[in-house]
């Protein structure tokens, strides 16, 4: 009997819970549609924020959505021969959420990592669009941060 009431009151703890869900957790009823989303810079990075936020077009909303994205990759250290050693991977986004009139909403976002170079630069060009890809969902994140906290 006594192992029966515990096992009814684990269950019961572990099936019921607050409601509590982390600020940075991807909702699917979050505000993603917007009268208009101008996209400037990498195409390649614009449409991977876009794919991972689902955003839409909905003509009925008065919300304009603007991402002006760069992409850089810079040399940041050489050893004695001049060869490159390390890189730095960045990426620079400006999201402005615009009404009919007013500005919302104009954030300046980065991301960025450093790496060593590798000796085989297939596989440096490899690793640098894992990077790529991992910097676009850092920010792509912190756009879901700011989704949330309008």
């Amino acid at each position: 009997m006594k192992i029966i009431k515990i096992i009814l009151i684990f269950t019961f703890l572990f099936s019921s819970s607050c409601g509590y869900k982390p600020i940075y957790y991807k909702n699917d009823q979050l505000i993603t549609k917007f009268n208009e989303i101008v996209l400037e810079g990498d195409d390649k990075i614009n449409r991977q924020i876009i794919s991972n936020l689902n955003l839409e077009i909905d003509f009925s909303s008065r919300q304009t959505l603007s991402l002006k994205t760069n992409y850089i990759i810079e040399e940041t250290s050489k050893n004695s021969k001049g060869q490159v050693e390390t890189y730095r991977s960045i990426i620079n986004t400006v999201l402005t959420i615009k009404n009919e009139r007013d500005i919302i909403e104009t954030k300046n976002l980065s991301a960025d990592t450093s790496y060593n170079n590798k000796d085989n630069k297939f596989e440096l060009t490899k690793y640098q669009n894992e990077v790529k890809s991992n910097l676009i969902d850092k920010i792509s994140e912190e756009i879901i941060l700011i989704f949330n906290l309008l």
